[in-house]
Formats: C-alpha cells, sequence, structure tokens
C-alpha cells in the first residue's frame, strides 16, 4: 500500500476533474485553473509545488512551456511532473520535447496517454493510459499514485511512439465525425479505421518512433475512443465541418494540423488521409464532394500499383 501524497493539479477542465475525482479520496490535493470562476479555493501556486510530490499537468500543449518554466524552479527533486497534453506547442514541439528543453534530465516526468474519457472517469468507470517516461521509478511511482483506481496503466518507454500516436488520433477522429456527419455508414468507418493507423504508423516511424505505437493504448486504443464516441470534441469538429459549421473549430488536432504545415514537420504528401483531413479544415466548401474525390485517388493509384505489379506467372 502506498502512502498518501501530496497532489497539484494545474488545470480544472474536463481531465483536471478526471484526475480530482480518481485521487481526491486518498492524497492530498492542491487545485490552481488561470480562467475565472472555476470555484476554486485561492492558493499560491509555486507554495503548493515546492510541497507536491506529484504535479499533473492537465493542460494543453500551447502553455506548457510557461507553465514548467513557472514551477521548474520551485519542485522538490523527487517530484514527478505528469501531462495529459496530446497536442503540439506552437514551436512545433511534443510535451516529451517541451520537458526536455525545460528539465534537462533534472526533474522526474512522463506522459499519460490513452482511452480517458472525463465523463466516464466521473462515472466511476474504467480507463486505461500508456505512462510515457524512460525510468522504471517513475514508473512506479505513478503507478502507486493511482494505485486502487480504475485507471489501468500500462509503462512504455518508446516516448516519440506514444506522443505521436496521441497527437495524431485527434487529427484522424475529425475524418470520423465528417464520415457519421455524411451518412457514409459503418464499412466507411472500418475503412478509416484501418487507414488511419497504417497512416500514423507510418508517420510514428518518421519521426523517430516504433510504428507498433499506433497500435497501443494511447494510438488505436485512443483512436476508438475519440472517433466513436458522441462526447468527442474532435468527432464533433468532423460533423460541424461536414455541415459546414466553420465556428468554432478548434481543437488540438485543428492545432496540430496547422502547426505541422507551419514548421514542416514532416512531408504530408505520401499520407492520402491526412492531406483530406488537412484541406478539409482549410477549405470546408464541399466535404462530401472532398471524400469522393479522395476515395477515386486512391482506388486509381491502388489500380497502377496492381497494373504496375510483375506477373506471377
Amino acid at each position: 500500500m502506498y502512502p498518501p501524497s501530496k497532489v497539484l493539479i494545474i488545470g480544472y477542465g474536463e481531465m483536471g476533474h478526471a484526475m480530482e475525482h480518481l485521487l481526491k479520496e486518498k492524497h492530498q490535493l492542491a487545485i490552481h485553473d488561470i480562467r475565472p470562476g472555476q470555484g476554486l479555493p485561492s492558493i499560491k501556486v509555486e507554495q503548493e509545488a515546492a510541497m507536491a510530490d506529484f504535479v499533473l499537468l492537465c493542460v494543453p500543449a500551447s502553455p506548457l512551456r510557461d507553465v514548467l518554466g513557472k514551477l521548474a524552479p520551485c519542485l522538490q527533486k523527487h517530484s514527478i511532473c505528469l501531462s495529459i497534453a496530446k497536442g503540439l506547442d506552437d514551436q512545433g514541439l511534443t510535451p516529451a520535447q517541451v520537458y526536455r528543453q525545460v528539465f534537462n534530465g533534472g526533474q522526474p516526468h512522463c506522459l499519460l496517454y490513452g482511452p480517458m474519457i472525463s465523463e466516464e472517469i466521473r462515472a466511476g468507470r474504467y480507463a486505461f493510459a500508456e505512462l510515457g517516461c524512460t525510468d522504471t521509478s517513475t514508473y512506479l511511482g505513478v503507478r502507486g499514485l493511482y494505485q486502487g483506481t480504475r485507471l489501468h496503466i500500462r509503462h512504455s518507454t518508446d516516448i516519440a511512439g506514444i506522443s505521436w500516436s496521441a497527437i495524431l488520433k485527434n487529427v484522424y477522429a475529425i475524418a470520423f465525425g465528417m464520415a457519421d456527419e455524411l451518412g457514409l455508414g459503418d464499412n466507411m468507418r472500418g475503412f478509416l479505421a484501418v487507414t488511419a493507423l497504417a497512416e500514423i504508423g507510418a508517420i510514428v516511424r518518421r519521426m523517430g518512433g516504433n510504428p507498433d505505437a499506433a497500435l497501443s493504448l494511447a494510438g488505436l486504443g485512443d483512436l476508438v475512443t475519440t472517433a466513436t464516441s458522441p462526447g468527442s470534441h474532435h468527432h464533433e469538429l468532423g460533423r460541424k465541418l461536414a455541415r459546414g459549421d466553420i465556428q468554432a473549430i478548434r481543437g488540438e488536432g485543428i492545432h496540430t494540423l496547422e502547426t505541422v504545415s507551419r514548421y514542416r514537420l514532416f512531408d504530408t504528401a505520401p499520407y492520402p488521409l491526412y492531406g483530406l483531413i488537412h484541406d478539409t479544415v482549410k477549405a470546408p466548401l464541399n466535404v462530401a464532394m472532398s471524400f469522393e474525390d479522395y476515395l477515386i485517388r486512391i482506388r486509381e493509384q491502388g489500380d497502377d500499383v496492381k497494373q504496375a505489379a510483375p506477373s506471377s506467372h
């Protein structure tokens, strides 16, 4: 049995509430959110950080550097920083890369990625995640933190792999929302799942990770959840785009598309489904026609490959 820990939760959105639900019975919590009107008691963040055994960063990727920079001088040497951000910051860096730049190996840190819908966690249902860190002691510490909860954690040292799988699943979930809004059916959903996983695996390899990460909880596990859940933000973004509703089209997946393009983080040409999503978000004029053109192109590419293949006789 692990003793109670002092935990500082930064960010009181959906995941901040979920982490509070998981930990409040066994640990001493302090919670901070930059937004007013969250109903939280006033705390001195630096003071709480100096006493915390764990700092849970339930904020998007963009403000992560500033938050870590503010807290880093206050942290105890044993304090573990855990981020759930599944996106890229404004410089095109993953949360793992931000960690490395801010801490330079001087502070334990990790990433938590997987199917963890906040509403289900708060309803007492199971959740699952990959805990990305390079050392076993950090993994054991976090596992102890969540011991007795319904969050099941696996250890992964493939930081690039699970990072890019988690980042990309938000992008590909948009395609599922578009297809569902267009009424393209279950067959299309199956096709999108296979195609998305193939592209995610290929991009993960290009970005330095193991392509098998696409099949992990951070990849396939979270993709299924995000692409099919009625409450999924990115699934709903796809639906809105298919309806021609371009108001409030925001989210980590949208930011990822913009950031990959701005910094040319990888060549997107080999990934037609990614290209379809990018082009639709950029100009959502006729999503049904865009889907039809996409399917024609990939069918023609398949025919070209078949015609070019040598005869087996």
